[in-house]
């Protein structure tokens, strides 16, 4: 037998029973998004707000600016907690006002 093909057959055996780690690779959609987060942001020049909760980043909260630019603001800003409150408050009042309607 060839010595070259016999060390080929060798380093196959050898390949197929090395154990496989158990690491997954790291996709792009597992990383976080929000790297860095700004406290201030003018509440006026906020477009949309998106919430981000991925097992491996932790909670993030994307503003989209009137400019169409995206921003990463510190979900723990009084000014973010204060204005959510506001949406949600507004959210249930208008859900009562349907409901009395019907």
């Amino acid at each position: 037998m060839d010595v070259k093909l016999l060390a080929l057959m060798a380093l196959m055996a050898v390949a197929t029973h090395v154990p496989t780690s158990n690491a997954k690779p790291i996709s792009l959609v597992e990383r976080c998004w929000c790297r860095s987060t700004l406290n201030t942001v003018p509440q006026r020049s906020i477009k949309e707000l998106k919430f981000l909760h991925t097992p491996n980043c932790p909670f993030q909260v994307i503003a989209k600016l009137k400019s169409n630019r995206e921003v990463c603001i510190n979900p723990e800003t009084k000014w973010l907690q204060q204005y959510l409150k506001n949406a949600i408050n507004k959210v249930k009042k208008s859900r009562r006002r349907n409901n009395k309607k019907n």
